[in-house]
Order: C-alpha cells, then structure tokens, then sequence
C-alpha cells in the first residue's frame, strides 16, 4: 500500500514539475501561465481546485452526518455555479487581458480602466488571509488521509504537503498546479467511481443498500433536522442557500484564476462543458460513496465523520487501489493548497506591497513564505476541513462575487462603493456565522445578497447627490 502511494504521488509530483520546462521566467507566466492554457485543461483543473480534500474528505463527512438530504447541497452548488458562469467567466478572461494585471483583486480594481488602489490593498489582505486558511484546511485534509491509511500523525501530512507544495511553487507556478490538476481530475473520477462501485455491490446492490440506509433513523429524511423553517419551506430555502455556495464560486480567486489563464476567451464554452461535465459527475459519486460509507462503517460516537472515504477505500479496496486514492486525496488537496498559496502570493506582491515584485526568484521566496505560515496554521487548526473552508469561501465569496457581478452586468460603482460593498458583505457573512445561523442557511447567501443591495442603495444614493448638486 505504501509503495503504491508514493508511486501514484511520484507520478503526480512529476507531472507538476516537468512544467518547469514551458517556464518563460516572467511574473505573468508565473501567476497566469502566460494566458496560453487549453480550454479541456482550464476546465479539468478547475474541477480539481474546487473540489480537492473539501470533496474528498469535507462533503463525504458531511454526507455520512447529514444523509439524504445532503444532496440539496450537491444540486444547489453545481446549479449555482453554472448560473454564476453564464455571463462572469468570460467577462473576467477578458478583464485580465485588457488590463495586463496578474491578480484576481488587480482585474476587478482595473475593471473600469481606472485603478481602485484602495480597494485592491483590501482585496489583497482579505485574501491573504482567508485563501491562507483555507490552504491550511488543505494540508489538514492530506494529513487525515495518511492518519488513517498509513497510520502516520496528523501532523505528518500538513509538513509532507507543504514540501509537495513548495516544490510545484518552485517548479512552475501556476501551470504547474493546472497540470497536475488535470491528471488528479481524471483519477478522481476512476478512483470515486471504482469505489461507489465496489461499495454497491459489497451490500447487495442499489436496493439492498437503500434498505440499509432506511434503518438508519433520519438518514432518508430529505431536508436536514432543526431546519429555520418545517418542511418543504425549510428544505428550499436550504437548498437556496447553497445555491448561492455555487455562485460564491466567481469570488474565489484560485478557481477563477484557471479561466482567467485560458487561451482564448472565444473558448469558454468549451472549457465551461470540460468543468460542468467533469464537476457533475464527481459530485454525483462522492455523494453516493458518503451515503454508502454510514452503513458500510461500524463507527462510534466519536468517530470522525471526514475520515470516512479513506477508511471504507481499506475495507473495501486491494492495497493497489487504496494507495492510487490516497495518492488521489493527498495530491488534490496538494494541488489546490499550491494554487491558494500562489494566489496569496500574487496578492502580497502584486495587490499590497507599495512596489509591485516582478523578479520571479523573489515572488517564489514570497511563496515559500507563506507555504511555511499555510503549513504552521494547519498544526494549530482544531476546526473541521469542512468548517474551515465554508468559513473561507463564504468570506470570500462576500467580499468579491457581488463586486464582479455588478462589474461583469455593466454596472459601474465608485471606488468608495465597491469598498463598502466588500466590507458590508463580508461583515455580513461573518456575524450571520458567528450567530449560528449557518446552520440553516448558508452564510454566503446574506453576504452576497447585502453586497448586491449595498451597490443597489448607494447608485440611488450617489444619483440623488449628483441631482441635487444640478439643481443647486
């Protein structure tokens, strides 16, 4: 199991590293490969970035807790994020070519051919801080999945992880991870499904196992317990809620930096049907394993709800196949911990720092940098993958998404706007999770929606100003 582990992870660390030969040594290249990325590898390496060990590890722990009703967080996700990228993707691929700029903050502050250099130093710290925990969420994921398959510390995993990390930074930025990433995406399909496979058949089958899942008290119940509102009310608003996690997508730099990296904007669509396909298909399985994992596990209560996959992959699985999807987890939250760790990176040089960083050898040193804070975090976190990455991207999603959709719809907020905007939204998100209420409906929701209505109020605002000065 060991030997196939690092054979599977060797592989995937040499597919990231071998980009190092298409480096052309320039910042751009380093944080957006130069824009010359295909769209079936935009595509593919999205997948791999949005799921990673959050799929892996969070949803399926999710699932096993939550049961049936977990699959209103699947639909209203890819629901919502297919919406979000029918008129922002292309808007943003063409933002950034416009403006020569190499952050996710830099595009939207130059969006409107100026420069909101107050808003782009916000920008860049509220992403420096939540990307950064969210890559410590990452190396927390990799690092149960060893725990559990090769019995080694915790801890172990965050400190291999960060290595793994530092070497795709040092290899070839950015297109480093997009390579790895489409090779994960494949094997995530073929070890997902290869799992929920043998794992129908080892209960008796699709029926036999609905049977099974049936006895367990609330399991097929299809809104979760102690909803805000009873019944069907509380299960849409539920499934609402996360629809607007899926939207939350367009606010998270390290996703959308993959289609501000493609070739062609022309080529969207092509790189949208690469990702929604792919996306779709993996959802759809992990949804299922997490199902199958609470009547395959005889588990107690204090059992981990996120070590679920890795242990049903040992009951089931030859130790060829448990190593290939330990290989799996451990280089997919690699992968998506590199791509947060650069775009903390490009936010610290190119977004904070009053001289933007152009020498790639100290934008790597940057990098490694905040890799060793991302790895010191991960050994000091207590909070859940799950927890810790909802919180992230639900913060980011507050503070940027309503932005980019005013931008991407034509509408044109002054910077003292889009500041408020941010701020207002991402407060939102925070207290609405500091009250509790996360638990029945997603913090994302009233964040973005607060964003949307503070841009709202303040063009009514900014027109009655701009009347009253003529009429003076």
């Amino acid at each position: 199991m060991l030997l196939s582990f690092l054979f599977f992870l060797t592989l995937f660390a040499a597919v990231g590293i071998s980009s190092y030969r298409k480096s052309r040594g320039t910042k751009k290249d380093y944080y957006l490969a130069s824009q010359d990325i295909s769209p079936m590898l935009v595509g593919l390496s999205a997948v791999a970035t949005n799921n990673s060990g959050y799929m892996f590890i969070g949803v399926i722990g999710y699932t096993y807790a939550t049961g049936l009703a977990s699959i209103w967080l699947m639909l209203g996700w890819i629901l919502g994020d297919f919406l979000g990228s029918l008129w922002m993707h292309k808007n943003l691929r063409e933002a950034a070519k416009r403006s020569g700029e190499s952050s996710y903050a830099g595009v939207l502050a130059c969006w409107q051919g100026g420069r909101f250099g107050n808003w782009q130093k916000l920008a860049g710290l509220l992403s420096l801080l939540f990307l950064l925990a969210y890559a410590s969420a990452q190396l927390v994921a990799g690092g149960k999945a060893l725990y559990v398959v090769l019995d080694l510390p915790q801890w172990s995993g965050a400190v291999i992880g960060g290595v793994i990390v530092a070497a795709y930074c040092l290899a070839g930025g950015i297109r480093a991870s997009i390579w790895t990433d489409a090779a994960q995406s494949l094997v995530m399909v073929v070890a997902m499904g290869t799992l929920l496979f043998v794992a129908t058949q080892s209960v008796g089958g699709l029926s036999a196992a609905w049977q099974k899942m049936g006895q367990v008290e609330g399991f097929l119940n299809w809104y979760p317990q102690d909803l805000l509102l009873p019944g069907l009310a509380g299960g849409v608003l539920f499934a609402l809620s996360w629809l607007f996690a899926g939207i939350s997508v367009v606010g998270q730099p390290h996703v959308m930096v993959r289609f501000m990296a493609l070739n062609d904007a022309g080529r969207m669509v092509q790189a949208r049907c690469w990702y929604y396909l792919w996306f779709t298909i993996f959802y759809f399985m992990a949804t299922g394993v997490g199902m199958l994992s609470r009547i395959l596990l005889n588990a107690s209560g204090s059992f981990d709800a996120e070590l679920a996959l890795p242990m049903m992959a040992m009951e089931l699985l030859s130790p060829v196949m448990v190593g290939l999807i330990l290989a799996g987890i451990f280089a997919a939250t690699m992968s998506t911990a590199d791509s947060l760790v650069l775009s903390c990176s490009a936010a610290l040089t190119h977004d904070l720092l009053p001289q933007r960083v152009e020498s790639t050898r100290l934008l790597k040193i940057a990098t490694l940098g905040i890799t060793t804070a991302a790895v010191a975090w991960a050994l000091l976190n207590k909070q859940s993958v799950f927890s810790l990455v909802v919180m992230s991207w639900s913060a980011l999603a507050s503070a940027f998404a309503p932005l980019l959709m005013v931008l991407a719809a034509g509408g044109k907020p002054s910077q003292k706007l889009a500041i408020v905007m941010s701020v207002l939204g991402l407060a939102t998100a925070l207290v609405w999770r500091w009250l509790g209420w996360h638990a029945h409906i997603y913090e994302g929701m009233p964040g973005i929606l607060m964003g949307l209505f503070v841009f709202v109020v303040g063009r009514v605002l900014e027109r009655d100003s701009v009347g009253r000065a003529v009429n003076a």
